[in-house]
C-alpha cells in the first residue's frame, strides 16, 4: 500500500517561508512534514490520542506512567536512558506530557544528528522494551513528580477542581499517579503493574491514533523518505478515540464555595462555570470574545474598578480544562490584603459586569476589531523554537482539519452573536463554583450556597 500524499491547503502566516506537506502512511499514521532551510535545530513531536481519561479505575496514573516508561529503552536500543543521553550529547532536549485525552512526546537536536535521534524516537512506538527492572524505578519517579506537585498551588487547585466533580466521570480521576495508585493498591488487588502497563500500551497505542510532526532543514522529499522508513512499522489496530459524553459537574457540584489554604503567600479568587466547549465553535470564537471583555483592563472594565479600589493586582479570564464534550470558563483574580476583606463585593461586581454584558448584546464592531488583531498577530508572528512549534502543531492535528493546523482557534472569523450570547448566558450565579484562598466571608453568602 502506497503512502498517501494529500495536497491540502494549510493556512500559514504570510511571512512564513517554510514548506509543508501532509502524508498518511499505510498504517494510517498522519504526518505533517516541515522543511525549514534556515533552522539550526531539527525537531519532532508525536501526539497520541490517549491520555489519563483512559486510565483503568484501579490504576490511576497509568497513562502518565507509560509516558515515563517509553523513554527508557526499546528492543533496538536496549541500553536504558540511551535515547535521552544521545539527545543531550547532540545539543538537544527531550520531554513529554500527558493530558486528559492525549500524550505528547517531543525532542529537538542538532541538524546533523537528527536521523539517528528520530530512529531512537520512533522505537518508542514500534517496539518499546518496558523492562521489569525499570518499572519500580519509574513508579518512584512518578511519585517524586507528584510530591513536587504537592507544593504547587496550581497543581493542588487543579486536583481539587477534579475532586469536586462526579466520581463516575474520568475527569474526577487522579491523573498523575503516585506510589499508592501504581504500586500499593494494584498489589492489594493482585495486579502486576508492568503486566497491566503492557496491556494498556497494546490496547491503546495504535498508529491511527497518532499524529506526527517532523521539522528539519532538508527537503520535503528527504524528510518524507526518512519518516516512511522510521515509522511504517508502528502497529495499527484501528483503535477508536476515547469519548466520555456529559459534563463532570452535576447540579450538586455547583453553587459551592471552596475554602483553601495556599502554599504561597497571597490571596487568589477563582470563579468557574461549566460551559459549552469552545472547540465546537472555534471559528466563532465565543469563549475568546467573552474572555477578552471580562479580562479587559482599560477604563470602565471590571479590573480597572478593582484596581482603583485597591482590591486586585491582576485579573484574567478564559476557557480552561476543555475537551469536545465539556469545558470550564474561569476568572482568576489576584487580590490584595484589602481585596481579601471584600471578596463578597468583588464577586458581586463581577456578576454585575457579566449582567451588563448579557443585556447590552454582542457587538459586531468589537468582534471585527479583535478578529483583525488576531489575523495581524498570526500573519506577522515571530518564529518560535522548532520544539515548541512541533508540539503546538501536533496537538492541533488531533483537533482541527488540516487547513487550520497552524492557525487553529487563534483566527476566529465567523461572527455569530447567538453563539457568543449562549456562553454569556451560561455565566450565572446558579451555574458557578468559587474557589478562594483564606475565604472569610461565608457568613454573608446566599442561603442556597454550600461551603466545602
Amino acid at each position: 500500500m502506497a503512502v498517501g500524499i494529500e495536497e491540502v491547503e494549510i493556512l500559514k502566516p504570510r511571512t512564513d517561508k517554510r514548506e509543508y506537506r501532509r502524508i498518511v502512511l499505510p498504517n494510517r499514521l498522519e504526518v505533517l512534514l516541515i522543511s525549514d532551510p534556515e533552522t539550526d535545530k531539527a525537531a519532532a513531536s508525536m501526539n497520541v490520542s490517549v491520555g489519563s481519561f483512559s486510565d483503568p479505575d484501579c490504576l490511576e496514573g497509568l497513562a502518565h506512567f507509560l509516558e515515563h516508561m517509553l523513554f527508557y529503552a526499546s528492543e533496538k536500543y536496549p541500553l536504558e536512558d540511551s535515547y535521552s543521553k544521545y539527545i543531550t550529547e547532540h545539543g538537544g532536549c527531550t520531554n513529554a506530557f500527558t493530558s486528559s485525552e492525549h500524550t505528547n512526546y517531543h525532542f529537538d537536536v542538532n541538524n546533523d544528528s537528527f536521523e539517528e535521534a528520530l530512529d531512537r524516537f520512533a522505537q518508542f512506538f514500534v517496539r518499546p522494551l518496558m523492562s521489569p527492572d525499570a518499572t519500580t524505578r519509574e513508579i518512584k519517579a512518578v511519585d517524586s513528580e507528584n510530591q513536587k506537585n504537592l507544593l504547587s498551588d496550581g497543581w493542588r487547585m487543579a486536583q481539587l477542581q477534579k475532586h469536586l466533580s462526579a466520581d463516575s466521570h474520568p475527569y474526577h480521576k487522579f491523573s498523575t499517579g503516585n506510589w499508592d495508585t501504581l504500586e500499593v493498591r494494584p498489589k492489594a488487588k493482585g495486579l502486576d503493574t508492568r503486566h497491566e502497563l503492557v496491556k494498556f500500551y497494546e490496547k491503546n497505542y495504535s498508529a491511527n491514533l497518532m499524529h506526527l510532526v517532523v521539522y528539519w532543514k532538508e527537503s520535503l522529499d528527504k524528510i518524507q523518505s526518512l519518516v516512511e522508513n522510521k515509522f511504517q512499522d508502528i502497529r495499527n489496530t484501528d483503535r477508536g478515540c476515547f469519548h466520555c459524553p456529559g459534563h463532570p459537574c452535576t447540579p450538586e457540584h455547583l453553587q459551592i464555595l471552596v475554602k483553601t489554604v495556599p502554599i504561597k503567600q497571597g490571596h487568589k479568587l477563582r470563579i468557574i462555570w461549566p460551559i459549552t466547549p469552545g472547540i465546537r465553535h472555534y471559528k466563532e470564537g465565543h469563549c475568546w470574545y467573552v474572555g477578552h471583555l471580562i479580562g479587559h483592563e482599560g477604563e470602565g472594565s471590571l479590573f480597572y474598578i478593582l484596581k482603583t479600589l485597591g482590591w486586585a493586582t491582576s485579573l484574567s479570564a478564559g476557557e480552561v480544562d476543555w475537551t469536545y464534550e465539556f469545558s470550564f470558563f474561569k476568572v482568576n483574580i489576584a487580590l490584595t490584603d484589602a481585596g481579601h476583606e471584600h471578596m463578597e463585593q468583588i464577586v458581586g461586581l463581577l456578576f454585575k459586569y457579566i449582567s451588563l454584558l448579557q443585556k447590552s448584546g454582542v457587538s459586531e464592531r468589537i468582534f471585527d476589531e479583535l478578529s483583525a488583531i488576531c489575523e495581524t498577530i498570526f500573519h506577522y508572528q515571530d518564529k518560535i523554537p522548532p520544539i515548541d512549534y512541533v508540539v503546538n502543531v501536533s496537538s492541533n492535528m488531533q483537533l482541527y482539519p488540516p487547513k487550520d493546523w497552524l492557525g487553529a482557534s487563534s483566527l476566529p472569523s465567523n461572527f455569530s452573536p447567538g453563539t457568543i450570547q449562549m456562553v454569556l448566558d451560561e455565566l450565572t450565579p446558579d451555574n458557578v463554583r468559587l474557589l478562594g484562598a483564606y475565604l472569610s466571608w461565608c457568613q454573608g453568602k446566599p442561603r442556597r450556597w454550600r461551603v466545602v
